[in-house]
């Protein structure tokens, strides 16, 4: 590619991304709300609210690809989450539609699935359990890149990642855990193939505690190779086992159903 662009850069996985993206394209053309620090060397920085119809428009302008992991990415106000995780979304696709229509892979998550128990297997047609509004808003993104690829061809890799960090941190973690060189992996074959579609992919790697089948996007070549088992034995001596009656334990979105409906404050 000539230029592929990053959103949500300044975040976590994105912060991570930008480096281990940057042979994927002659240009890396990275954003978030947030500051973005000193371009990297084929970097292009542009600070962008997603929620800002132009901004976005001029965003994807001139670009072959779309990695989107900005947003809101925890529960948070309906606010907060409208303007970046539906508004947002809505302007990054009619940019993109605007634009040649340049593959996307979309940031959803676990949460939309937040609902189901830990003891239940779930394949990519399982319907949506959101455990929040930001769980609520991905089912809203996944539905928004279906009905563009239905009637535009627009494709897009629906992503529903589990924990991308370096490590396992907690139990949960030990089923959802997402390598980022696992995940470096599947942003390599999303680009790739050579048909993409819209498939629902579960972000995890290839973890001995397993709550997701991805048999169904075999297809795309990816094959993850981390397993968060090599973890385990550190993270019993280190880390508390939630209590068996806590959502931690009980639900695959973890605390994650223990939030509330955040309120804006306007006083």
């Amino acid at each position: 590619m000539k230029r592929l662009l990053i959103t949500g850069a300044a975040g976590g996985v994105g912060r991570v991304m930008r480096s281990r993206l940057a042979h994927l394209a002659e240009t890396i053309r990275v954003s978030d709300v947030a500051p973005l620090g000193d371009a990297a060397a084929n970097e292009e920085c542009i600070q962008c609210d997603l929620g800002d119809a132009d901004a976005v428009d001029a965003l994807i302008s001139g670009c072959d690809g779309i990695v989107h992991l900005g947003g809101v990415s925890v529960e948070d106000t309906f606010e907060k989450i409208n303007n970046a995780n539906i508004v947002g979304l809505y302007n990054l696709y009619e940019a993109a539609r605007a634009h040649g229509m340049p593959r996307i892979l979309f940031a959803s998550s676990n949460h939309v699935v937040g609902y189901y128990r830990q003891d239940e297997y779930l394949g990519t047609d399982a319907r949506p359990k959101p455990d929040g509004l930001y769980g609520v808003s991905k089912c809203f993104g996944e539905a928004l890149a279906s009905m563009y690829h239905d009637k535009f061809g627009q494709e897009t890799a629906l992503v529903r990642i589990g924990s991308c960090f370096e490590r396992p941190t907690n139990h949960r973690m030990l089923a959802t855990w997402l390598s980022y060189n696992d995940f470096v992996a599947l942003v390599e074959r999303v680009f790739a193939a050579p048909k993409l579609g819209c498939p629902v992919i579960w972000g995890v790697s290839a973890n001995d505690t397993a709550w997701w089948d991805n048999s169904a996007a075999r297809y795309l070549g990816w094959t993850p190779k981390d397993n968060s088992a090599k973890f385990r034995a550190e993270l019993e001596q280190s880390v508390e086992r939630p209590d068996q009656g806590s959502p931690h334990a009980i639900w695959q979105g973890g605390v994650f159903t223990q939030d509330p409906i955040y309120k804006e404050d306007k006083s």
